[in-house]
């Protein structure tokens, strides 16, 4: 198993600004995933991550999870159980601007850590974590936040959670 993914990012949207910096903050947030959660992939597997706007989002969750309201973000696996070890491509990851700037102001958080979040979240929708029952939260949850920690970012829960409801 390969340590690195390679990660294509598409900027869909104007609002993203930066995109070496946010590159760069997304790759260590993918990288810690898998150093922590110990992420079995195929070597040299592919990671697409698309960086949009809200209206862009909230057509894509009214499409696929007949919920038509932007949200943060959104996985799309390619694989699902032990096929994920052995996919060359992982999946999509779709995360919306507007929201994610939103919910960071509301939770007194910085953007960037906020985006590092919601890509680990994400990641780890795309290796089977998932969030529907209350054990699956808790598992997901404490997963996240050992891995943030180790990127210096505080528990995104400690106040409220912001991700149960929404991806």
């Amino acid at each position: 198993m390969s340590d690195s993914i390679a990660i294509e990012i598409a900027a869909e949207s104007d609002l993203w600004q930066d995109l070496e910096a946010i590159e760069a903050r997304m790759s260590q947030a993918v990288a810690a995933s898998i150093a922590v959660a110990k992420l079995k992939h195929a070597p040299g597997a592919e990671l697409s991550i698309v960086l949009t706007d809200d209206a862009s989002i909230r057509e894509i969750n009214a499409e696929w999870r007949k919920m038509d309201k932007p949200t943060n973000v959104l996985s799309f696996p390619q694989a699902e159980g032990k096929a994920v070890a052995t996919t060359p491509m992982l999946g999509d990851i779709i995360l919306a601007h507007e929201t994610i700037a939103r919910e960071a102001e509301e939770a007194g958080k910085s953007f960037e850590d906020h985006l590092s979040h919601l890509t680990v979240h994400g990641l780890l929708h795309l290796f089977g974590y998932d969030h529907l029952t209350d054990a699956e939260a808790e598992a997901m949850e404490a997963l996240e936040v050992r891995i943030l920690a180790t990127l210096g970012i505080d528990n995104p829960y400690a106040d409220a959670p912001l991700l149960r409801e929404a991806s």
